[in-house]
């Protein structure tokens, strides 16, 4: 792959997008295409392990009330992308959603040139502290 350092930046930053985009809109076919089908979902937020697979996650996604469906602002913030070679990047970004502040760390794999997350690890602090419930 002859892919410079900037196109791969841009491949993963295009990614993230769809993956926001997918959680505000609370759109799963969007999720379903950014996260691999063997990704994992995994939280100790609420101090007991949470642990799912995309078979259990995006139902959860689809359920609940899309943060552009409650008026909430758009936005999160990329903190770091950094790259293991061509295949494999690690992302720390930060959002707000559903009552919470959000710390993701996701891994990803480039698989057959696309750019895909197999781990979401996350922390959430409650914005309120009567809120209690995974949203990301």
């Amino acid at each position: 792959m002859n892919a410079t350092i900037k196109d791969e930046y841009a491949a993963v930053a295009q990614a993230l997008s769809t993956y926001y985009d997918g959680l505000y809109h609370g759109d799963t076919s969007a999720l379903g295409e950014v996260f691999h089908p063997d990704a994992r979902y995994v939280t100790a937020s609420s101090g007991k392990l949470l642990h799912l697979d995309m078979e259990s996650y995006l139902p959860k996604v689809e359920a609940r009330q899309s943060p552009e469906s409650l008026g909430e602002p758009y936005g999160y913030t990329l903190e770091s992308i950094e790259f293991a070679g061509s295949s494999a990047a690690s992302v720390r970004m930060r959002s707000s959603m559903l009552g919470k502040h959000f710390i993701d760390f996701l891994s990803m794999i480039n698989v057959d040139g696309r750019w895909r997350i197999i781990s979401k690890v996350f922390d959430y602090q409650d914005q309120d502290p009567s809120h209690s419930s995974e949203g990301g």
